[in-house]
């Protein structure tokens, strides 16, 4: 006879997280990759041998611990930003999600709420969750629109902690307007968090929130190296606010928590900036075939800033998605009754998508 053990039992865990599961990605074999919005580019000859050179020189000092406040990245990375910033102004972690969590650490925490807009990141409300912050979804619109006016009147009601803007949105697409972020952080009591991870894939006169910081003391703005400079094995996250803000973050940090082989992939990326951001461009074109091209076949495509596109109109969402598993092709399932997510890829892998979604029979 199995005697059946409570999980808990033994393990005091904190009870907040006693409903929750651990954040997983299934790994599921496909011929072609278009589900996790990574750069579907290898990193060039030129920056590959540039960040090889940077870590053999290294190698031999991995006895020792890296700069914990890795200045010299987060000049490179306030040049790179622009708009006035220094390096006071940045704050560097292993990925965005990472100096999101630092960010609930100091500003959120057990009696405060952090608030967004579904559907967005589900990262937001995993590390709200994680930090003992609690988690509101406020709503977009039908069309997954978000307007100044009505995001500030969600605000207005919840009166949130911390509020985040996704821009552009994980998983729709579209980037967020500056004026609503400027409603948002008018409104909002505490901080307002702009993740701005896919903002290098946004279209031609979008606008980053880098530019009302020096209006808003208690806006945050972090990114990542991982999608536009395609070093995502580096874990590279950055942090964009006020002095102050980057310092209260230190107050929760882990010394020494980004590694010195981190610090000098990031650094080389950026040094090579031009090259990759050339990459960006190749995978908006790749991006924007696949929103003409699904509109094409009849579908509902939103407008997409990012490096993937939603797209739907299906009665069976999950029945489409095992269709084009069945062909080789694999795309993410994101809740999201009648839609499905599909990365931008190569342009080969863009041509098997579309070839395999105009053989989907009619009515699924």
């Amino acid at each position: 006879m199995v005697t059946l053990v409570d999980p808990f039992e033994d393990l005091p865990l904190r009870d907040d997280l006693r409903t929750r599961a651990p954040q997983a990605v299934p790994q599921v074999d496909a011929a072609v990759r278009l589900d996790t919005n990574g750069n579907p580019y290898p990193v060039p000859d030129a920056v590959a041998d540039s960040i090889e050179k940077s870590v053999r020189g290294l190698v031999r000092d991995l006895h020792r611990y890296p700069d914990r406040d890795a200045l010299a990245l987060r000049e490179d990375l306030a040049n790179y930003v622009g708009h006035g910033m220094t390096a006071a102004n940045i704050w560097v972690g292993n990925g965005s999600a990472d100096v999101q969590q630092q960010a609930l650490l100091a500003f959120g925490g057990h009696g405060r709420t952090a608030m967004g807009f579904a559907p967005s990141r589900p990262m937001h409300a995993h590390v709200a969750a994680a930090t003992g912050t609690g988690w509101l979804d406020g709503h977009r619109t039908r069309e997954f629109h978000l307007h100044p006016e009505q995001a500030k009147a969600q605000v207005r009601v919840f009166q949130p902690d911390l509020v985040f803007l996704c821009s552009p949105n994980n998983p729709t697409g579209s980037a967020v307007s500056l004026e609503t972020v400027e409603a948002v952080a008018a409104e909002t009591p505490g901080v307002v968090i702009v993740d701005e991870a896919y903002f290098e894939f946004s279209r031609e006169g979008t606008r980053s929130a880098v530019e009302l910081i020096s209006r808003f003391p208690r806006l945050l703005v972090t990114r990542s190296l991982s999608r536009a400079f395609g070093v995502a094995g580096a874990r590279v996250g950055y942090l964009v606010g006020r002095p102050h803000a980057i310092e209260y973050l230190q107050y929760v940090r882990m010394p020494h928590h980004l590694s010195s082989l981190s610090q000098a992939v990031g650094r080389a990326a950026l040094a090579h900036a031009s090259t990759l951001l050339g990459q960006v461009e190749a995978v908006k074109a790749q991006r924007d075939r696949l929103v003409s091209g699904l509109r094409e076949l009849g579908l509902t495509v939103p407008d997409s800033d990012a490096n993937f596109v939603l797209f739907g109109g299906f009665r069976d969402e999950k029945a489409v998605w095992q269709f084009l598993l069945d062909r080789g092709v694999l795309v993410r399932d994101v809740g999201i009754p009648s839609y499905l997510r599909v990365s931008a890829g190569t342009a080969e892998e863009v041509d098997t998508f579309l070839q395999v979604m105009g053989q989907l029979p009619d009515g699924i």
